[in-house]
């Protein structure tokens, strides 16, 4: 059997791992070159912390179970760090929505600890005062994107064409999908998966399913003892309102910024980040740096000291309705889609090429597609 997968990122990768690994013969083709998208600029959590309560909050335990799983077998050792995440308020309407969200994730049977003020001053030096409640999510994770796909392609030895771009679906006389056409002249195979991203609009013809998500990240200098002293990274309650966790929450704006800030391995913080409904990654702006930069410090006022070395910016893919698409494309037997993940992917990666597998072999999948179904979309499909 042969699969062609088009797009590169940790979704795409981890097809092609969990496929060889059944004697799958793979072909992944990216019109960059492996973790050239949103891969490459994400902030690497592997959390349930920042994910809504309901189907993406269970596939985000899933997959942090799948990743302590292959961490544990050497494929990503060293490449997973365990940690807890800590999401903190300062407001009412955050404490409010921290409450909830504790509830919600005590429901699914996390492990989660209430910090009170006096609690926060005692694991966190480094935090403000003006932080008033404070969650410890445990047993959540890291990982960077880009190391994960080096190893998940290494261990798969799938060819991968760079600068490859799929222009459309290839079909036999009968209609039947039997490859791709490309830049680079036609490529058989008897099944096809898109997990192109916001590539994969164009190639479905569903550009009012997939909305293009810009996020800023920045990066620091190093800073050994403000880093030495944060057990883990730290989240806004914010963040969970620029979700729309919040109860009455409208349709996320233009722009919203939720506060992350990540005591990297490196003794560096990464500091997150906008949600901006754009396609534009090649710019950070002076206006969104700054407020970025004036959040974090207001939680871990020791940050303001340190040098902002680098920004960034990455395009997420988002869908209308805020869950993946992840399935069958309707209409075809062999076609098949997984895209979507917003800022979820580097946690939902694996679980989801994964269960990509399972449905292309027929096999029972572990992960249940159902809310990620394609076909709740009429619009899904292989042009003709």
């Amino acid at each position: 059997m042969s699969v062609v997968i088009v797009g590169c990122g940790i979704v795409g990768a981890s097809a092609a791992y969990f496929l060889a690994k059944e004697g799958v013969k793979v072909e992944i083709l990216d019109a960059i070159e492996p973790a050239a998208q949103a891969t490459g600029s994400a902030d690497g959590a592997v959390s349930v912390a920042s994910k809504r309560p309901g189907p993406v909050m269970n596939a985000a335990l899933a997959g942090i179970s799948l990743y302590r799983e292959l961490s544990q077998q050497g494929l990503l050792a060293g490449a997973f760090k365990s940690r807890s995440t800590f999401v903190l308020a300062s407001s009412q309407i955050e404490c409010d929505v921290l409450d909830a969200h504790a509830a919600a994730l005590r429901g699914v049977g996390l492990r989660v600890d209430t910090l009170s003020r006096a609690d926060l001053r005692g694991r966190f030096a480094p935090l403000s005062s003006d932080l008033s409640l404070g969650l410890e999510v445990f047993d959540e994770g890291h990982a960077i994107g880009y190391q994960v796909v080096h190893r998940l392609l290494t261990a798969s030895a799938a060819k991968v064409r760079r600068n490859c771009r799929v222009e459309s679906f290839l079909r036999d006389e009968k209609g039947t999908v039997v490859g791709v056409t490309t830049n680079q002249g036609p490529i058989r195979s008897d099944a096809v998966v898109v997990a192109s991203g916001n590539g994969s609009a164009d190639l479905l013809g569903i550009p009012d399913v997939l909305i293009p998500r810009k996020g800023q990240l920045l990066v620091t200098e190093r800073a050994p003892a403000l880093n030495a002293a944060m057990p883990g990274a730290i989240m806004s309650g914010r963040y969970l309102m620029s979700k729309g966790m919040q109860v009455g929450a409208a349709k996320a704006d233009d722009r919203g910024y939720g506060t992350v800030v990540d005591p990297l391995a490196t003794g560096q913080f990464l500091i997150g980040g906008t949600r901006e409904s754009s396609a534009e990654k090649h710019t950070n702006d002076v206006e969104a740096v700054a407020e970025v930069l004036r959040r974090a410090v207001a939680m871990v006022p020791g940050l303001a000291s340190v040098r902002l070395l680098r920004a960034f910016a990455g395009i997420r893919t988002a869908v209308v309705d805020s869950k993946p698409l992840i399935g069958r494309v309707p209409g075809t037997d062999n076609v098949y889609v997984a895209t979507g993940f917003e800022g979820d992917g580097i946690c939902l990666g694996p679980v989801t090429g994964q269960a990509i597998s399972q449905l292309i072999l027929d096999r029972h999948v572990d992960l249940d597609l159902t809310p990620f179904s394609p076909a709740r979309f009429t619009q899904v499909g292989v042009p003709a």
